[in-house]
């Protein structure tokens, strides 16, 4: 263990005290510049600040700090950590937030005003190591260059689907990947996890050493430190086939049999993954069914999506390819204004016919209101199946609490973007409305789910008490024995805190 013994005694020391606004900023920005990695600290008026806050995903979250510190090494974010704390003084003074990729489309989830940011971008590198297949990821690294990385030695890893999104969110909120059927989500696939603590301390966390927060890690998000690597197991990887194929909305409804089939199947073949998306676009005024399917071997259209073949579809865009370049496909421009909303339901057609029904009412309501010169409803639905989760039970578990749940599900993302600031209450409001109403649909049918997918989820949601009440106590257990003063659940305010869960 490294560790930084200066803070021990004065966390314990330093009385509470109201925050003292834009002014602390400024101090704690002072303390950075003037530390060991002053040299990484960027202000409002430099370019690699400018550059920082304009790589958010989402135009609609870009907040301007106090400063960003932009660390290249552990040893950096344990003196940026170290320092924030010390300076601060308190739970209220010094904020900071911790960003990896920048993807989540929440504002504050991993940017601040007036506070600091810890960009970890330029911890951004991949290893593979032949010899224990794993691979050691920074948190950094977007699963785009990853795969890219791995692919040069014929592995891959349970990542994320979209190339831009950034590992450390991803794999810290569970993580849906195209194997998750054949090993888990992708947080089951860490081996190892190095964080570092409010202290300063630099740990590992993994079966053996600090067992408690590894798995709490599994799911868990920003509840006990700041995760600095990710070693994962690879799998082996002779290409995928998939791609996305675009339908007339016309067989929209036609298709619930078929996803509703495929999902409960999965285990018959569980190197098939599907994704359906319906979505509107404003600009052509088309409403259009879209799929997803990835397979995880070089094998062209298996017989796991037979029933898909029977509809007429308008493109056809699979073949066999890299992961990197698939995911690279499947990934959603960025520069838009955003919302996520996202609810779980049992496998249910009645579930899907009337979510179908709902995205149709919502693009009539935008199309009465919107502003925007260009504007999209997606609403996507994917297989939730049990048997991801009994894959990652095989390997220590997590604690997402699926385990509860006997049935296969259905996971329920309505992601809407838009052009003009002047919509944001418009379309955040179409999202929560569809989100309550099919929720409420569902529990009409018996067909609801209370597990709330992190990564997905809006800040008006609670995807920790999602978890269940057992892994709730666990997570804030093991938040209280790594970060004893809670630096992480007060100083840190953005993302999901356990503190908050009722």
């Amino acid at each position: 263990m490294k560790f930084c013994p200066s803070i021990t005694a004065l966390l314990f020391s330093i009385p509470l005290q109201a925050d003292s606004g834009v002014g602390a900023a400024d101090s704690c920005c002072a303390a950075l510049s003037a530390s060991s990695a002053g040299h990484q600290v960027v202000y409002p008026n430099q370019e690699p600040f400018v550059e920082s806050v304009e790589s958010y995903w989402s135009s609609s979250v870009r907040l301007s700090p106090a400063c960003i510190i932009q660390p290249e090494s552990v040893e950096d974010v344990s003196v940026a950590v170290s320092t924030l704390v010390q300076e601060g003084g308190s739970l209220s003074s010094c904020k900071f937030a911790v960003r990896s990729g920048g993807h989540t489309v929440w504002t504050g989830a991993a940017n601040i005003e007036d506070g600091v940011t810890i960009d970890l971008s330029k911890m951004n590198s991949t290893t593979h190591h032949h010899e224990n297949k794993t691979a050691s990821i920074y948190p950094g690294a977007r699963w785009g260059s990853v795969y890219k990385t791995l692919e040069k030695d014929n592995v891959t890893v349970a990542g994320g689907r979209g190339g831009p999104v950034g590992v450390g969110g991803f794999l810290l909120g569970g993580g849906n990947s195209f194997h998750s059927a054949r090993v888990g989500f992708a947080c089951d696939n860490v081996v190892n996890y190095q964080v570092v603590l409010a202290s300063g301390a630099i740990i590992d966390a993994n079966s053996n050493t600090n067992p408690d927060l590894f798995k709490a890690l599994k799911g868990g998000t920003i509840n006990f430190g700041i995760v600095t690597r990710f070693d994962m197991k690879t799998i082996p990887s002779e290409g995928i086939w998939g791609g996305v194929v675009t339908y007339d909305w016309s067989t929209a409804y036609e298709q619930i049999p078929a996803f509703v089939n495929f999902t409960d199947n999965i285990h018959k073949d569980p190197y098939a993954s599907l994704i359906t998306m319906w979505q509107y676009d404003s600009k052509t005024d088309t409403n259009s069914v879209t799929n997803a399917m990835h397979y995880t071997k070089p094998v062209a259209y298996p017989a796991a999506y037979d029933e898909f073949k029977q509809f007429a579809n308008t493109s056809d865009g699979t073949r066999i390819d890299s992961q990197y370049t698939l995911v690279t496909e499947l990934s959603q421009e960025g520069d838009s204004r955003n919302v996520f909303v996202t609810g779980t339901h049992v496998n249910n057609a009645q579930v899907i016919h009337k979510a179908a029904e709902l995205h149709k009412q919502v693009i009539e309501e935008a199309k009465k209101h919107a502003k925007s010169k260009s504007w999209n409803i997606v609403t996507m639905i994917q297989p939730w199946s049990k048997l991801f989760t009994e894959r990652g039970s095989g390997m220590g578990g997590n604690v997402l609490g699926l385990e509860r749940f006997d049935e296969d599900l259905i996971q329920t993302l309505y992601d809407y973007w838009w052009d003009d600031k002047a919509d944001d209450e418009l379309f955040h409001r179409l999202a929560r409305s569809i989100h309550q109403q099919l929720d409420g649909y569902a529990k009409m049918i018996n067909a609801d789910n209370e597990y709330v997918y992190l990564n997905y989820a809006d800040k008006t949601q609670d995807p920790l008490k999602g978890y269940g009440e057992e892994n709730v106590k666990y997570i804030r257990r093991v938040a209280e024995k790594y970060d004893p003063h809670g630096v992480f659940q007060h100083q840190v305010p953005g993302g999901f805190k356990v503190s908050n869960v009722n």
